[in-house]
């Protein structure tokens, strides 16, 4: 059977180019342009999947998403403005799964929405060893390298660089990482920006360059070209 997306934007070009592409590639597609419509749509359609624009009439997108993920598993991605970094994480954190920026490519957008799925079906299992630049990181041997020379890390460190690395360049928030630390976020707990310090340290030891980005107020992203 065909798996099912749900467009919600508000501007009917972006929705009927998605639309277009997407039923191309031999998905079913329904589209709602408000964020009130698009939960009764959600909730009556019980799309595999939602394409969900941050900037919608009524409702937006924040608060569908915040409403959604109350409700359901469904994955998420989210439509983001170029260069709102903010919208991103502020969408991660609600429960969004993933973001593209507009304007996007419709290839780019379908090659999301195929991974996502396959994600959501258990198809894809998590890589045992992630590579970054000059990382090399295995999860299996719980080892680490930065070119090539072994990184003595700390339990800690080790799970914030595997966190970091398995999203470069995208910003995580000291909430997302200290989730990941203790399974819990506390705004008072700064533990993360003492690992991050020694980690950065124990890093550009063997770099001689950035490898770790602050996004201040935020929390840390790892740099994709380091």
């Amino acid at each position: 059977m065909q798996e099912l997306i749900l467009i919600v934007d508000d501007d009917p070009k972006i929705t009927r180019l998605a639309r277009d592409y997407l039923e191309k590639n031999g998905y079913r597609v329904v589209s709602a342009a408000d964020g009130q419509s698009a939960l009764s749509m959600a909730r009556h359609e019980k799309p595999d999947l939602v394409i969900l624009d941050l900037l919608l009439p009524v409702m937006d997108g924040r608060e569908v998403c915040r409403i959604l993920r109350r409700e359901s598993d469904v994955p998420i991605i989210m439509l983001t403005a170029l260069g709102e970094e903010v919208d991103q994480i502020t969408g991660l954190e609600l429960g969004a799964d993933d973001y593209i920026t507009k304007p996007f490519s419709l290839r780019a957008l379908v090659a999301r929405v195929r991974a996502m799925l396959r994600r959501s079906r258990g198809e894809v299992k998590p890589p045992t060893v992630i590579r970054s630049g000059p990382l090399t990181i295995d999860i299996d041997r719980y080892s680490a390298e930065v070119n090539q020379k072994p990184l003595h890390l700390t339990p800690n460190e080790f799970k914030l660089l595997f966190q970091l690395a398995s999203r470069p360049g995208q910003t995580l928030t000291r909430e997302q990482l200290l989730d990941e630390l203790h399974g819990s976020a506390s705004s008072i707990d700064r533990s993360v920006d003492s690992h991050i310090k020694n980690l950065r340290k124990k890093l550009e030891t063997e770099t001689d360059n950035p490898v770790i980005e602050t996004v201040y107020g935020v929390g840390y992203r790892l740099l994709e070209k380091s």
